[in-house]
């Protein structure tokens, strides 16, 4: 054919002298120019426009993908409709929707977001139910998660399905694909949820049965610091994690792992356990360094004092490292020699330098006790020297309660002062007399050396006012006095500032029958005066009631009667008595032969 168009074709011949109409009845097809077009129209696919057809990727450029569906000229579609794959390639299969077999240009219009849209659904559907890979182009990022392209779809990725790992920065996602899984669908909205975490931790799984099966306990591997909490460390082994326990990080103690170890450090722990049923593994620090008890000081016993630096202060006690990873425990009680309930916190603080006495120490259990008062003299040393009984003693009130106040005279050496002898006067609570933070004046009442208890005296210090009262209040003394108060069971009278007498209510009455009020004064006669237990009773009736004469009793004739035969019966055993005495001595001359 090419031979028979070369002499038309000549490049002699100028092009406007060319006889076009000679070359289109030339028979350049053999004589059957109709044959050859209907062999060639047969090679032909019939295209019908708005079909979804599969067409064969024949060129890639920036902004275009060319793809022949088998027409008489090839289409174009948008690279930006196929930016999901960015592997695709020349010869790769890819559907496409004909929106038009030619334009103005003479182009085929094809489109292959369109061909996605109208077999998406289908398709998601489809990779759902086979539980297929697939692939998705995430466009943006949203509240949660990411918007993702699948089939055309925009499906939904929360952010806790990207990674196992937790994703604290979701741009560097956009605009990348990724292979997910669809999880779920919702057919009424049509909307898709997509996840890439699921593939992972399948793959996970698989990672993490062939470790578990080549474990062992004792076993060191390294891994990779993966999270870290308050109760301890996360650690990547390879696809699997596991668990150091805060307790497993030092043979010291520490109140953060962070102070150990740090993310994305990479460690070597020891296998502490492992349980293949439920895929965990407990892992080990400390385990790869000596136990540092082992390394205490052989010599070292009880009695001996030690240095050490407070690592921890609870309400009880406070722990103290001697070296790192042996620890000894102060009990508040060992820290003073003060008997007042205090908190550690009250003596020491974390990070300070102190000196004890090993009071118990146990090498195997790996426990302990220190003491700090130990290291001072106890000032219950000889107190009955220091603190005479019945001396007077300045002290200050450390703590006040219903029944008394305790009272301080120097570090450690406390007493009682009972409520009954903070005053000569009655009193409904201590702090009437003192508060908190007071100094007074004390006597010595009484010691319990062994129990370390003193008991104190502070009404002692002045002279007993009731020795006053009552040489002027004797019984039968008569005087007056104002009305305090007035109830139904009786008045209370006003002796003196300190002093108060009180009125039964039958005694109250006054000589016109009317009843006092408060703040009237009347004319009183002490009745009972109890010295012991401060209380003067009191009556204004018997001021003004001359007492009658006490009548003598009349006897009834019944008694009469039982006196008189009570003394004649007297009179009868005397005599009876008599005689028998007179028989007796009668009867001992007959028997001496008198």
């Amino acid at each position: 054919m090419e031979e028979e168009v070369k002499p038309i074709m000549n490049a002699s011949v100028e092009p406007d002298k060319f006889d076009w109409e000679a070359f289109e009845n030339k028979d350049v097809y053999g004589g059957d120019r109709a044959a050859v077009e209907a062999q060639y129209e047969s090679t032909l696919s019939k295209v019908v426009e708005g079909e979804v057809v599969e067409g064969v990727v024949t060129g890639i450029s920036k902004r275009e993908i060319i793809v022949g569906i088998g027409y008489k000229s090839e289409g174009v579609i948008m690279a930006p409709e196929v930016r999901y794959n960015p592997d695709l390639k020349v010869g790769d299969k890819i559907e496409v929707f004909v929106e038009n077999t030619e334009d103005k240009k003479g182009q085929l219009i094809l489109s292959h977001k369109k061909a996605r849209q109208i077999r998406s659904w289908d398709m998601v559907n489809e990779a759902y139910n086979n539980n297929e890979i697939v692939k998705g182009y995430i466009k943006t990022r949203t509240k949660g998660g990411m918007i993702v392209d699948v089939f055309g779809i925009e499906a939904f990725l929360p952010g806790s399905q990207i990674d196992v790992k937790p994703i604290h920065d979701y741009d560097v996602f956009v605009d990348t694909t990724m292979d997910l899984k669809i999880v779920k669908i919702n057919p009424e909205f049509r909307n898709v949820v997509v996840s890439h975490k699921a593939l992972v931790e399948a793959e996970i799984e698989e990672q993490k049965k062939q470790i578990l099966g080549n474990l062992e306990v004792g076993q060191v591997v390294e891994g990779t610091v993966k999270n870290i909490t308050n109760y301890g460390v996360f650690v990547d082994l390879g696809g699997i994690d596991g668990l150091i326990h805060i307790t497993d990080l030092s043979w010291g103690r520490i109140n953060d792992p962070k102070e150990i170890v740090e993310l994305d450090q990479k460690i070597n722990v020891v296998i502490t356990s492992f349980d293949e049923t439920k895929g965990r593994i407990g892992l080990g620090l400390k385990q790869l360094t000596p136990q540092p008890w082992q390394a205490l000081d052989a010599n070292l016993q009880v009695g001996d004092k030690v240095k050490g630096k407070v690592v921890l202060v609870a309400d009880y006690g406070a722990f103290v490292e001697i070296i790192p990873g042996v620890e000894g425990l102060i009990h508040v009680s060992e820290m003073s020699w003060s008997p007042r309930l205090r908190i550690a916190q009250d003596f020491l603080k974390v990070g300070q330098e102190v000196e004890a006495q090993i009071l118990t120490l146990d090498r195997e259990g790996m426990k302990m006790s220190l003491g700090m008062k130990q290291l001072v003299a106890n000032p219950w040393e000889n107190i009955r020297e220091k603190y005479p009984v019945g001396s007077k003693q300045n002290a200050i009130v450390r703590n006040i309660t219903n029944f008394g106040v305790f009272a301080e005279l120097e570090e450690g050496v406390e007493g009682l002062v009972h409520i009954s002898d903070l005053s000569w006067n009655k009193i409904k609570h201590p702090s009437e007399i003192v508060n908190t933070g007071d100094s007074i004046e004390v006597v010595i009442l009484d010691f319990d050396e062994a129990g370390h208890k003193l008991s104190l005296g502070h009404k002692q210090i002045l002279p007993n006012p009731w020795n006053e009262i009552e040489t002027n209040y004797a019984v039968g003394t008569v005087f007056e006095a104002p009305v305090a108060s007035v109830n139904d069971k009786g008045a209370v009278i006003t002796i003196n500032a300190d002093t108060e007498a009180f009125c039964p209510a039958k005694e109250m009455t006054k000589e016109d029958g009317s009843a006092p009020v408060a703040g009237e004064t009347l004319s009183f006669k002490v009745t009972d005066l109890k010295k012991s237990i401060h209380r003067i009773t009191v009556s204004h009736v018997k001021t003004y009631a001359t007492p009658a004469p006490a009548a003598e009793k009349p006897v009834s004739e019944a008694e009469s009667t039982k006196k008189a035969v009570k003394k004649i019966n007297s009179n009868i055993e005397k005599t009876t008595l008599g005689d028998i005495d007179a028989l007796a001595a009668l009867k001992d001359k007959l028997e001496k032969g008198e």
